[in-house]
């Protein structure tokens, strides 16, 4: 089945807000209340800071429309892409905007918000129910020369009609459930599933003070010197501030200069800046709205791993991921730096500008030269984050850098396709030639610190010697430990004894990420081993205990105590509860229903999926898990029914054929079934699955030599698939082919050589060969 997770995405956009700063909730942390106060409180005593924030990135995060807000062309501008149609005007002083709406149908639109300031500008609308959607077109705000002031679609190659996740007024352009959470200050969702409806509320419009440094009540009190506030809270370093942050004070960073090697003066003892950054700063999914900065970040959020489709198989930046889990790669990172060491967080810029920032620490004599970069001096070639910090286009004009601070790989660009810095300004050559060149310049081929990406690779195509590579990584401290986290989560796919201890030892690892990914190795092995997450229940933080409960879930409860029963309870409950927290997703509404699945609740389940389907007609997995379900209850024909509304909603989805022709062959219907499976391979010829299952159901039909012509290219591009491999080895050798099958047989015996059974076919075929 299909695993949903939520994840951030990149669109920016609002709702009806009601709360202003005098009247925010109260906050309680540790039984002592905290409110927030509001910038302009703040600001009584910290003008200088609050000077240099006006107009930054975090000031101007979102704004009431207003004639100086609007950075837009209104002048009645039209803009039209794919079939849809944007005109932009005026109506006095109201900013509109006449365009398609939920039905399809022209309408006039008023603009209520302003999202962003640099490079683009998004624009908020208002719908009943607190909805605010953002438009899907939004203005470049660069100069004119640099390619801006000009409108364009942030979907500039697909058609995105009236009914799509990714039209404007769609689920994926919703501000109240994308946006709000890192562009406003102490949002509250306030999301009603009965009325699918939205009460939100915000502190503070924008990125304010306290959404860093956290409701600062108990600080204000003790700033006006209050006595009983003083004589009941205390006075302490921290200034009676919710978040204080302190770790760089005193702090001097100095250069070996036999080595280059910069160093610390004191170890970093604390991520409390970097975990508050990475509420927003990261990839990731958010379990409540009910917490605070300076709570831990992983009672709040999951973060996202090195996950396929998000990061290249070495850590580099791939989908829209923001920087958190780059920066985590880094040997910046490892070293102690953390982010206001390089960024002003008040003004959003780097404390010095370019290169500056780097030969801070790093000796301009000995990096700053062409002996190190060879490129000329001053060229594009020569700045540090050409090389080391490449970046990538989101949003069709805001490049942002990858954080993961590497030495370029251009040999891995060879080997395994991932991409490299020098070919991205050297795009008239290929890796290879990169990778030659380094060797040239440097005597040797350049590592750097990060040294996963051959396991990685291994782990996401369950290469069968993958558990040796990703095992390798997990043991090794020297590795960054989001990679060593992420090479975890494969190591299920390897069930053995050393696999079950790695396993086990790192639900009890000091570093929450280890523990998190060792709870879903777990997931996909029997239950019996399944049983050691339920020490994981009692974890400090809310996004372990979930994923244990989910783990779990559906365990008989053989061999546990009445606490620990309990406590299973009360961490399904709390799975439920954060599933209902984004009760608008499909993705959440699946989430609940394979959890009601496994645990036997099938009504509930069948509720559920229903429900993810009405949120989400395109949603894919919807469709898949939902069949899978119908088909163990022997309700085969609903799961086809299922099935084929959902090519008929998302034809172009490979894994809905895919499924589709699997139902057809439980039916016994193996000739009804040969052309969904087509559709799935060719839609997505690398996946293996689709290619080799479409193989079989080929050569059960009596067609060997098309099943032949379909596994040899998928041989090709995954040789240590054992699957394909032992397909291979059988059809040739039913079909008389016993050389071809022999060959296949001995690649095997090199991919499992104390298999006794691969020595006896390979005995066999020698036979029937001779």
């Amino acid at each position: 089945m299909f695993r949903a997770v939520l994840v951030l995405v990149t669109v920016m956009s609002f709702a009806n807000i009601t709360q202003a700063a005098d009247d925010s909730e109260i906050i309680t942390d540790d039984d002592i209340p905290r409110t927030y106060v509001g910038r302009a409180v703040c600001s009584g005593c910290h003008a200088d800071v609050n000077e240099a924030y006006a107009g930054s990135h975090h000031d101007l995060a979102m704004q009431h429309v207003s004639e100086s807000s609007v950075l837009g062309d209104f002048d009645n501008v039209t803009y039209k892409h794919l079939g849809e149609t944007f005109n932009f005007y005026r109506n006095g002083d109201r900013f509109m905007v006449r365009t398609a709406g939920l039905d399809g149908e022209p309408e006039d639109f008023e603009i209520s918000f302003t999202f962003g300031v640099y490079p683009l500008q998004q624009y908020l609308v208002k719908f009943p129910g607190g909805r605010l959607q953002a438009l899907s077109v939004a203005f470049d705000t660069r100069a004119r020369d640099a390619g801006g002031q000009r409108w364009f679609h942030l979907n500039p190659d697909d058609a995105v009609p009236p009914g799509d996740v990714l039209h404007w007024t769609g689920p994926n352009l919703n501000w109240n459930y994308m946006c709000a959470d890192c562009h406003s200050t102490a949002y509250r969702k306030n999301y009603d599933a009965a009325t699918q409806s939205y009460a939100s509320s915000y502190a503070e419009i924008d990125v304010s003070c306290e959404a860093c440094h956290g409701p600062a009540s108990r600080h204000v009190e003790w700033a006006n010197n209050d006595g009983d506030a003083i004589a009941e809270y205390g006075v302490d370093d921290d200034y009676s501030l919710a978040v204080r942050f302190n770790e760089r004070t005193g702090v001097s960073w100095s250069s070996d200069p036999e080595t280059g090697t910069v160093s610390r003066s004191t170890p970093r003892t604390s991520s409390r800046e970097i975990d508050v950054c990475a509420r927003c700063h990261s990839r990731r999914s958010q379990l409540t709205d009910q917490t605070d900065p300076g709570d831990p970040f992983m009672d709040g959020y999951r973060p996202s791993l090195l996950t396929e489709g998000l990061y290249h198989a070495d850590g580099q930046i791939q989908d829209e991921v923001y920087v958190w889990g780059s920066f985590l790669q880094s040997k910046m990172y490892m070293a102690g730096v953390t982010c206001s060491d390089c960024h002003d967080p008040h003004t959003a810029d780097l404390r010095r500008p370019g290169d500056a920032t780097c030969l801070a620490c790093h000796a301009g004599d000995r990096y700053a030269t062409s002996a190190h970069h060879f490129h000329p001096q001053e060229s594009l070639g020569a700045r540090c984050v050409e090389c080391h910090m490449p970046s990538k286009v989101y949003m069709q004009v805001d490049a942002r850098h990858d954080h993961s601070i590497r030495i370029p790989r251009p040999d891995l660009s060879v080997t395994l396709g991932t991409p490299n810095a020098c070919n991205n300004c050297h795009e008239d050559q290929d890796a290879k030639w990169a990778a030659d060149t380094l060797k040239q310049w440097y005597g040797s081929t350049p590592r750097g610190l990060q040294g996963y990406a051959r396991a990685l690779t291994a782990g996401r195509s369950r290469a069968s010697n993958g558990s040796r590579m990703l095992k390798s990584i997990v043991a090794s401290s020297g590795q960054p430990v989001i990679a060593r986290a992420s090479a975890l989560t494969y190591l299920g796919a390897y069930p053995d004894r050393d696999t079950f201890a790695m396993i086990q030892m790192n639900l009890n690892a000091d570093d929450a990420l280890m523990r998190l990914a060792a709870v879903d190795a777990l997931a996909p092995l029997e239950p019996r081993a399944r049983v050691l997450a339920i020490a994981s229940l009692w974890d400090d933080l809310k996004a372990v205990r979930i994923a244990a409960a989910r783990t779990l879930a559906g365990y008989s409860g053989e061999g546990l105590n009445s606490a620990q029963l309990e406590r299973l309870n009360r961490g399904i409950e709390e799975y439920i509860e954060v599933q209902e927290f984004n009760a608008e997703r499909p993705e959440a509404q699946l989430n609940l229903a394979d959890l009601y699945f496994d645990s036997g609740r099938m009504a509930e389940a069948d509720a559920a999926y229903m429900k993810a389907l009405e949120l989400g007609p395109q949603f894919v997995p919807g469709y898949v898990n939902y069949a899978q379900m119908l088909a163990q209850q022997d309700r085969e024909m609903e799961a086809e029914a299922v099935l084929r509304e959902g090519v008929e909603k998302v034809p172009g989805e490979a894994a809905i054929h895919h499924s589709l022709g699997l139902s057809l062959i439980r039916q016994q219907r193996l000739d009804d079934a040969l052309e969904p499976l087509a559709t799935a391979h060719q839609l997505e010829p690398q996946t293996i699955r689709f290619g080799y299952i479409y193989a079989v159901a080929l050569n059960a039909s009596g067609r060997v030599d098309d099943a032949l012509k379909v596994l040899e290219p998928i041989h090709a591009m995954s040789p240590d698939n054992i699957d394909v491999l032992v397909a291979l080895i059988t059809f040739n050798r039913d079909a008389g082919r016993f050389k071809t099958a022999l060959d296949h047989a001995r690649k095997l015996k090199q991919l499992i050589p104390d298999d006794a059974g691969v020595d006896q076919l390979i005995v066999d075929l020698e036979r029937a060969a001779s």
